[in-house]
């Protein structure tokens, strides 16, 4: 389903990446991450539908903290997907399933230390997050209920991983369609059916989590010959496990800067007024969308630049970055029309206030061209990730948020709002430069063997 031929060894490494084959990874992937906004919208209307205020204020609380905890764990699936593509590349079976096994192992005990985390974050976290009782009630209510599927989410992070790693973006996507849709019909059946509330939006996520991890588990383990079963040994290898873990924590210290810097967007925006703060807060949702538009060829990028590392196959290195950058500046050059084309009605279906809607318009040309600006550093992730260059992405993401706070300190006193929103893009083209520029000495450096 969705299967990409195995390679046998050495003399299939070699392989074409056509237009054809990165369009095959990417609209699947792209398709896929566009499923998780509808379960976004489908529990805030069921939350809605309850007739209860403050149970559709505790879920979009509840919803905070579960993308801040989760989403910056997601490491599992990009860093599994990197040591999986090579592996393929390789032509290794035993080390692929064993790759496998590793990201499955550790996305367990990672659910096992949420499971013991919880207590202490249903007691700390929503007096943090509101002053109300009520509200701060059904955060509990629905995080109790939500955390208990944490192995179940992380197996789920670490099985897209492994079948986007091996290039079966079809069966990633049929695993998201099966994930987020029985969520959403659990969700409603559950919560508003049954008359459950947000107890029943709660376990419709859960349960869907569990009957996600089970099917994809049993696809996956279908697709795994006998033959190429690795011993514990191999799967617990002390130093395979150290690149796994060097991986994820480059990626997630990646991921809480990227994270810090809409934080201090926000934080700086605050100071401009409220409207000009929930203007840049609309406007965020167009960025976030040009994101998951652009995901899809980021994820192109990281499958095929790992499998051309572990193929040592350089033409098929250079020509995915070519391939994988050219759709990348199409997809932002069209996702950038459509909303400075459509950006008003898109405003006005976010906001009822006339107030916000103008002020949001005024910076919307700012908000659209962050496709743009940031295609490059998506991209450049995902071939970064794929190559396993995780330290080089790391540095340069610090360096990039460095020269966004200079940034900030400098066009902020003086161009205000526009200040902020032209020092955003600038950190999204630096980033994407400066990883660029890392690309001939890390690529000659990985690919020595084949020169």
């Amino acid at each position: 389903m969705g299967g990409a031929a195995e390679p046998a060894g050495a003399g299939s490494r070699r392989f074409q990446v056509t237009h054809r084959l990165v369009l095959s990874i990417a609209v699947p992937m792209t398709l896929g991450f566009l499923t998780t906004p509808l379960l976004g919208l489908t529990d805030t209307a069921v939350a809605g539908r309850l007739g209860r205020p403050e149970a559709l204020a505790g879920l979009a609380i509840a919803a905070i903290l579960f993308d801040l905890i989760y989403g910056s764990l997601s490491f599992f699936r990009t860093s599994t997907t990197g040591l999986a593509a090579q592996a393929y590349g390789r032509g290794d079976p035993r080390e692929l399933q064993a790759v496998f096994w590793r990201a499955v192992l550790s996305a367990l005990c990672l659910g096992a230390m949420m499971l013991l985390l919880a207590p202490a974050i249903l007691w700390l976290a929503p007096e943090l997050m509101t002053a109300e009782p009520a509200v701060a009630a059904v955060v509990r209510e629905y995080f109790g209920i939500r955390v208990l599927s944490s192995p179940a989410t992380f197996v789920n992070y670490a099985i897209l991983g492994f079948v986007f790693g091996r290039g079966q973006a079809t069966l990633g996507l049929a695993l998201q369609i099966l994930l987020n849709g029985t969520n959403i019909l659990l969700s409603i059946a559950l919560g508003l059916w049954l008359g459950w509330g947000i107890s029943g939006i709660a376990w419709g996520t859960a349960a869907a989590e569990v009957i996600g991890a089970a099917a994809g588990l049993t696809l996956v383990l279908r697709q795994f010959p006998a033959s190429g079963r690795p011993s514990r040994g191999e799967i617990l290898d002390p130093t395979k496990l150290r690149q796994l873990f060097q991986l994820n924590a480059d990626i997630l210290i990646r991921s809480l800067i990227l994270n810090g810097a809409f934080a201090l967007m926000t934080r700086v925006g605050s100071g401009f007024g409220s409207v000009t703060l929930a203007a840049n807060a609309v406007l965020m949702n167009i960025f976030m969308l040009s994101a998951f538009f652009l995901d899809g060829l980021a994820g192109a990028a990281e499958q095929l630049a790992g499998r051309a590392v572990g193929a040592n196959f350089r033409p098929a290195f250079d020509r995915a970055l070519k391939l994988t950058a050219a759709w990348s500046f199409v997809m932002a050059g069209m996702v950038a029309a459509f909303f400075l084309l459509l950006g008003l009605p898109i405003i006005e279906f976010l906001t009822t206030s006339e107030e916000v809607r103008g002020t949001a318009l005024a910076y919307l040309p700012w908000a659209a061209m962050t496709g743009l600006t940031g295609a490059l550093a998506f991209q450049m992730d995902g071939v970064f990730i794929g190559a396993t260059w995780s330290r080089e992405m790391r540095n340069m993401m610090l360096l990039s948020f460095a020269a966004y706070c200079l940034a900030l300190i400098v066009l902020v006193p003086s161009f205000a709002n526009h200040g902020l929103w032209l020092a955003l893009n600038l950190f999204l083209l630096l980033r994407g430069l400066l990883l660029l520029a890392k690309v001939p000495r890390k690529a000659a450096q990985s690919f020595i063997a084949a020169q």
